[in-house]
């Protein structure tokens, strides 16, 4: 839809079963290719956020900075 200093917005529809293309330009800009794993977070109050890949390593820590735990501990 735009830019303005680094900054995008795109539109896009979700289908029948939840599913959404992210748009060519988004995916060039962000690196994102065929296979990749991303990352959906999401906040009842602010929305959901899919962060570039290149975040993942700063996202963990930030969400688990005493480091990822097993989930039977």
């Amino acid at each position: 839809m735009g830019e303005l200093d680094g900054k995008y917005a795109w539109t896009v529809k979700v289908g029948e079963k939840g599913q959404f293309v992210i748009p060519k330009e988004a995916r060039d800009i962000f690196g994102i290719k065929p296979g990749d794993t991303l990352i959906v977070l999401g906040d009842v109050e602010r929305g959901i956020a899919i962060p570039p890949k290149n975040l993942f390593s700063e996202l963990t820590r930030v969400i688990f900075p005493d480091g990822a735990r097993d989930a039977g501990e």
